[in-house]
């Protein structure tokens, strides 16, 4: 009973929220809407026993993906008024593109009622351990049978983190304040300030 009660609690929550994701006009409310729908996503996939893909709506797309969307939104300088502008402007464009997709759709459920595709015969080897939850049996299929493909994607990702931090950096030697380190470090003692106690009406000598 408490299974359904929650089932159709978190599905009602879901649809709503996405719908006032797209209908809401301030971009920083649909944003919010859409933290709450990833969360309600997230105990839909408690519900099922896939607590993994619970915690990555949580951690990624929660704690990452929405966060930046929430902080972009909130950092720019939006004209409200420019951007109902442009939505009817566009909305000839967006009515085409919705009708692609809704083709599409409308496609692969007639692809999927003709027959399911033929992938070929699981071999085993992705089979989940027995008597392990559904996280143990993950983590030892990606640390195990796909570790290199794991490894090399996260160098690719490290890779493509710092060539992005490499063309966004700008130096600002002219900004004040700025410290050049290697200066700093290659001072000569006789370059430093010399801290002089002069006598009265003598000034100091430079």
């Amino acid at each position: 009973m408490i299974q359904t009660f929650a089932f159709y609690l978190f599905a009602v929550l879901v649809i709503a929220s996405g719908v006032m994701t797209i209908t809401a006009r301030n971009p920083v409310h649909s944003v919010l809407w859409l933290i709450l729908a990833f969360f309600n996503s997230a105990g839909l996939m408690v519900l099922v026993g896939a607590e993994f893909i619970a915690m990555l709506l949580v951690i990624v797309y929660v704690g990452a993906v929405a966060v930046l969307f929430l902080f972009v939104v909130m950092m720019l300088d939006i004209d409200f008024a420019e951007l109902r502008a442009g939505f009817m402007k566009n909305f000839p464009l967006g009515i085409a593109i919705a009708l692609v997709l809704f083709a599409e759709v409308w496609l692969g459920i007639g692809a999927y009622r003709a027959g399911a595709l033929e992938l070929g015969t699981p071999d085993g080897s992705g089979a989940p351990l027995l008597g392990e939850s559904n996280i143990e049996s993950l983590g030892a299929l990606l640390y195990g049978k796909y570790l290199f493909l794991f490894e090399a994607a996260g160098i690719i990702l490290l890779v493509a983190m710092i060539g992005a931090i490499v063309l966004t950096h700008r130096p600002t030697k002219s900004a004040r304040g700025h410290q050049d380190i290697g200066k700093q470090v290659s001072r000569r003692p006789e370059d430093a300030t010399v801290m002089t106690q002069p006598e009265v009406g003598k000034g100091v000598e430079l």
